[in-house]
């Protein structure tokens, strides 16, 4: 039996980058940047007026009001190019380029304009309702970095400077198989001794989170031979193979031996975890593999630590690991003997913004339920309490 990070660094050493390729703007919204993005330009690539006004001299309002004689007009996508001198003004549109000599902008609200002249009635100090040129970012600066999942409020930068088509590791093409004679699906109504099949939708989920393409395999039911067949045939055409069930030590747990057939070397069987500690990770030729509990709790802590990272390798992101964070225990939790404990918890601040972490009413790795309910995991040590008030290693999932 191996230690959570003993297995997280199988995972890594053995999970691979899937090739790059290119990909447009209007598909690339979850997808891992391959490629650092530069700006093309400086941002502003002028300076830009803020408002509607009169673009000024400052040293000329100084002593407002002042009368100044209007020499043209600046709007956005048509500036004027003349040369803004002594008393003279020149009408701006909001995101105009300033024309030269002028300095400042005066708000529309705070000029009267009247016989081709205005007068600004307060005074407006030098780059007042100005964005510089080059303030935002400078030419050949990195805005977005290579590893860096996009969101759609990236989508703008990119657009911005000229990224019609980005470069994204390809996603990963992740199956899922059940296993159970005992599992019946969705649609149906289960029989005696019979469960629905909630695993593979909720491992479904969690892969198109992680950014991966999901195909739905038939539930395998409890017989070697089958299994494998199945399992040899699901690895010809993926990346990642999750396979649900089956994977501890009793008389029907097949998965195990049916991998081992088709070709598999198994790196480890067993983490010492709870829930998850029966967790497989194999892997035949390119294509990585892991075998969860049923449970599933344990499926989903199992998928949060090590499928959720192999699959963010695997598309090249710059963080794989869930992210940690720190919170304050709300009562003691106990850990487990002999094994890491990492338990679904919620978090959230009390009124002096401290984060507390509390346990759910749990009672045990098939509560799915309770699971629903949480919005973190929360380590602790074998062999350990985390006392109320210690400083608890949390890791949010939303």
């Amino acid at each position: 039996m191996i230690s959570i990070e003993e297995a997280l660094k199988i995972v890594e050493d053995q999970t691979f980058c899937l090739p790059v390729e290119g990909v447009g703007l209007e598909g690339c919204v979850g997808r891992v940047l391959a490629e650092d993005v530069y700006s093309d330009m400086d941002l502003p690539p002028f300076d830009r007026s803020q408002m509607d006004g009169f673009a000024v001299r400052s040293l000329d309002v100084g002593m407002s009001p002042a009368r100044l004689r209007i020499i043209g007009e600046s709007a956005a996508g048509k500036g004027w190019d003349g040369h803004c001198g002594k008393d003279e003004a020149v009408r701006i549109m909001t995101g105009a380029r300033v024309p030269a000599g002028a300095d400042a902008v005066q708000k529309v609200e705070l000029t009267e304009e009247k016989e081709g002249h205005v007068t600004v009635l307060k005074p407006v100090a030098a780059g007042t309702n100005i964005v510089a040129k080059a303030s935002e970012i400078t030419s050949g600066e990195t805005v977005i970095q290579r590893g860096e999942t996009i969101t759609a409020n990236m989508i703008a930068t990119l657009a911005s400077f000229g990224y019609e088509r980005v470069r994204t590791c390809q996603s990963p093409r992740v199956s899922i198989l059940a296993t159970g004679s005992e599992i019946v699906d969705v649609g149906k109504t289960p029989g005696k001794d019979q469960i629905r099949n909630s695993n593979s939708w909720s491992l479904a989920a969690f892969a198109r989170e992680a950014g991966a393409n999901v195909r739905l395999l038939e539930i395998a039911k409890d017989d070697l031979d089958g299994l494998t067949g199945i399992v040899d045939d699901a690895l010809k055409d993926c990346d990642c193979l999750i396979i649900s069930g089956g994977v501890s030590v009793g008389d029907y747990d097949f998965t195990k031996p049916a991998l081992r057939n088709a070709g598999a070397e198994i790196f480890f069987e067993r983490v010492a975890l709870k829930p998850g500690k029966p967790t497989v990770f194999a892997k035949r030729d390119n294509t990585l593999i892991f075998g969860l509990p049923g449970n599933p709790v344990s499926i989903a802590v199992a998928f949060y630590l090590f499928v959720r990272t192999a699959l963010l390798k695997m598309q090249g992101a710059s963080l794989c690991r869930l992210p940690e964070s720190n919170a304050v225990a709300s009562h003691d939790i106990k850990g487990a003997k002999g094994r890491d404990s990492v338990l679904p918890v919620t978090l959230s601040t009390d009124g002096n913004g401290v984060r507390i972490v509390e346990t759910l009413r749990f009672s045990g790795s098939s509560n799915f339920i309770r699971f629903a309910q949480a919005n973190a995991l929360v380590l602790v040590e074998r062999d350990s309490v985390l006392r109320k008030g210690d400083i608890a290693r949390t890791f949010p999932l939303r």
